[in-house]
């Protein structure tokens, strides 16, 4: 069967067509994807403007007609924290699924993650033990632990690239009081949110998922001759002070970097080491599973039941 994934993120709207049965690896077809970052259209009051919406709803009926375009036999619609934090959000996505007749569902920081370690368990397979996986996304960094399919433990933390970019950075070039202010918020939420019982993870294999992490993986194999599938925290401390310095345009001719991404990559790296630092993780393995295809794998499980 043909499966359509839309992620309705805080970065992009992103659909996803698979190919895919159960007990077969989903291989993509086709995608469709806009770069929105509907935190950009958020208003005082905690809403998405009449503005945001109205290019949320042109980016979904574009993809809606693609994945017909492509009989795509189903759509799986999820959003994540730009909409589940709107204070308009649970109006929004009632009017889309009415306008376009699919079911746009919201997804709880722990279904995320869930989700996310299930792809990642899938890719590696059982021989890598007990895993932590991270992914930090456009508003929110995930973390889970776990030695099955699904997690033992799970933590969404409001950490994301593109959150923390607006709350702590905005300028270009970045001045020191704004990086030193998100390093230090960084370092003191995940000291008092992350409980021990995740701390002290005891896990075999460290994995990381999602832009984010591949960004600064390729970052850092380009400058340090790294391997592009897994990121050092060693190269990252030296990395994020060169990201730091550059300005916005000078980030774009790094490879991989769009001009969306140079916007956040450098919240997404304070982050990163941040994360690293605290669960005392030295590398992490870049998965390129994440959570459209956890969506996808967790679909054809249902239908097996």
């Amino acid at each position: 069967m043909r499966l359509g994934v839309l992620d309705v993120g805080s970065n992009t709207i992103h659909l996803q067509v698979m190919d895919a049965h159960p007990g077969a690896r989903p291989t993509p077809a086709t995608n469709y994807k806009v770069e929105l970052r509907l935190t950009e259209y958020l208003n005082e009051a905690g809403e998405i403007s009449k503005t945001g919406i109205d290019l949320l709803n042109a980016a979904i009926s574009e993809a809606v007609a693609h994945a017909a375009e492509n009989q795509t036999d189903e759509i799986l619609a999820f959003a994540t924290s730009a909409l589940r934090e709107a204070k308009n959000g649970s109006q929004i996505i009632a009017e889309i699924n009415t306008k376009f007749e699919i079911d746009l569902q919201v997804l709880g920081g722990h279904d995320e993650a869930s989700m996310t370690f299930l792809a990642v368990r899938r890719w590696l397979g059982w021989s890598a033990g007990k895993l932590l996986v991270l992914d930090i996304g456009g508003g929110s960094l995930e973390i889970a632990s776990g030695i099955n399919e699904l997690p033992e433990e799970t933590l969404s933390l409001p950490l994301g690239a593109a959150r923390s970019t607006r709350e702590f950075l905005g300028s270009d070039p970045y001045t020191s009081k704004g990086i030193r202010a998100l390093e230090k918020h960084a370092e003191d939420l995940l000291k008092n949110s992350i409980p021990e019982s995740l701390r002290s993870h005891d896990a075999n294999h460290f994995v990381a998922t999602s832009k984010t992490f591949r960004t600064l993986a390729r970052i850092c194999a380009h400058w340090y001759g790294d391997n592009p599938k897994f990121l050092e925290k060693k190269s990252l401390e030296t990395a994020v002070p060169r990201l730091i310095v550059m300005n916005n345009k000078s980030r774009t001719e790094l490879p991989g970097v769009s001009d969306s991404r140079a916007q956040q990559i450098v919240a997404g790296g304070i982050v990163a080491l941040a994360v690293m630092e605290r669960l005392d993780v030295d590398e992490v393995e870049i998965c390129p599973w994440a959570l459209r295809e956890g969506i996808v794998l967790r679909r054809l499980d249902w239908l097996q039941d």
